[in-house]
């Protein structure tokens, strides 16, 4: 079933959270669950539903769903009603949630031939090109109908009908084909075609975080799908955990959500050459952590082994709103609960870990075939119960354990951003690939 996002959804959820902080968890063995007291078994649902019913609560995952205005949102979405077939759909980037407070001063020439007025005013002069995902369930059969509606936002490669472009966008890097610099309903768009499957994968997986790493920040989410909604919410608990080992046993909230966005610009070679801004990361963070917060606060409340210092704080009404705090959080580093964080990671990146100690350790290929099939997410009888074994505690009490965490996260990312990359200047055209890049190297001039 697919939706748009219903208006006003985050408000019940905002107010359940608040309440919910008056008693924040304390660092004390505890069953985890999910938010709005949630079955505790919620990660083992295998994500195979037809209908938003058949979620594990009736406000699941609304904490993604990030509020706009309403005159921009429905000139997002009078965008998306532009293409065919799509399944799940968001926008994101500096044009839709600012990245600095002097973004529209440094704009001398807006990209939008006629922009609607709703987008001009959201970006205080309509400065910035608006990036979207477009999911859909057959990747050929969107070519093929967008080739014969728009078949000027392809390159040459559209020329070659819609098996090639298919072929392009789902066999090399990340399987995104984007197309830039296209004119809708007069606002200058990028959007890139992904297929549903491609995307649920990376939400569970982390195959590339490339697709994942995009909704470990705040983006405004225009189509919806009940398998994708529960799919990005592990996402995000990956992401939180991921960060966790990352991180010392006491940081601030905006140390985690630094860690958190920096994943997947990690083995960004946009971020290694130059083509993106340095501040970039930081200024996501400070300019957008009231809706870090809307998206993860629940999250964090939710996990046993992280908690707020100043719990006083969070219980206050509207605490989110306060763009000055920065609190600090503490996490149990003991080997037990970073062990069940270890078996908890998604799927292909824990095998990254797993292999690394492997190596370190000198454990026969026998021996570690059988311990990866002990470890399996889900057999015949469906998705088994995630908690940390003897391997799990014993790479849990390693001392390089943010180290070798770190590097799994650059093997995941560098290859399929990097072929990602490639393909985008081939994708786009020479011309428009060209005056990609060259705007990217601005941005990385940017101090």
């Amino acid at each position: 079933m697919i939706v748009p996002v219903p208006d006003g959804s985050w408000q019940g959820v905002q107010h359940a959270s608040a309440r919910s902080t008056a008693h924040c968890p304390r660092l004390t063995p505890t069953p985890e669950s999910s938010i709005q007291s949630l079955p505790p078994d919620w990660e083992e649902t295998p994500p195979s539903l037809s209908d938003f019913s058949e979620l594990p609560h009736k406000d699941f995952g609304k904490n993604q769903l990030l509020e706009t205005n309403e005159e921009f949102k429905r000139s997002l979405r009078s965008i998306v009603r532009r293409f065919p077939a799509i399944s799940y759909a968001f926008a994101y980037g500096s044009g839709v949630f600012p990245q600095s407070d002097a973004t529209a001063s440094l704009v001398t020439h807006s990209p939008h031939p006629n922009p609607p007025e709703a987008i001009l005013k959201w970006q205080k002069g309509g400065g910035k090109m608006i990036d979207f995902v477009f999911a859909t369930r057959f990747s050929q059969h969107f070519h093929s109908l967008n080739l014969s509606r728009h078949r000027d936002h392809y390159s040459f490669l559209g020329s070659m009908g819609s098996a090639v472009v298919s072929h392009v966008q789902d066999a090399y890097g990340a399987g995104a084909y984007f197309n830039p610099y296209i004119n809708v309903n007069g606002t200058m768009i990028k959007y890139a075609v992904v297929s549903l499957d491609t995307l649920q994968r990376d939400l569970m997986n982390w195959d590339t975080l490339y697709l994942a790493g995009r909704l470990h920040k705040p983006v405004k989410i225009l189509l919806e799908e009940p398998n994708i909604r529960l799919a990005n919410q592990r996402n995000l608990l990956s992401a939180l955990r991921c960060a966790l080992l990352l991180l010392p046993p006491q940081f601030t909230e905006k140390e985690l959500y630094t860690t958190i966005t920096g994943l997947s610009y990690q083995g960004d070679p946009r971020m290694d050459y130059g083509s993106e801004n340095p501040k970039k990361i930081s200024n996501i963070v400070t300019h957008q952590i009231r809706n870090f917060r809307l998206l993860y606060h629940g999250l964090i409340t939710d996990l046993p082994s992280l908690r707020y210092m100043d719990e006083k704080t969070v219980a206050q009404k509207d605490w989110e709103d306060d763009t000055k705090l920065n609190i600090k959080m503490e996490q149990d580093m003991s080997t037990e609960r970073r062990g069940n964080i270890i078996r908890r990671l998604p799927k292909t990146f824990r095998e990254k870990i797993y292999f690394a100690y492997q190596k370190k350790f000198g454990i026969p290929g026998r021996e570690f075939q059988e311990m990866l099939e002990a470890t399996k997410d889900e057999d015949e009888k469906g998705f088994k119960k995630q908690i940390g074994g003897s391997f799990d505690r014993r790479i849990a009490g390693e001392k390089d354990l943010p180290e070798v965490v770190a590097r799994a996260v650059n093997q995941t990312v560098k290859w399929p951003s990097t072929v990602q990359s490639v393909k985008g200047i081939v994708t786009a055209g020479p011309i428009r690939g060209w005056r990609y890049l060259q705007e990217k190297r601005a941005k990385g001039r940017e101090k």
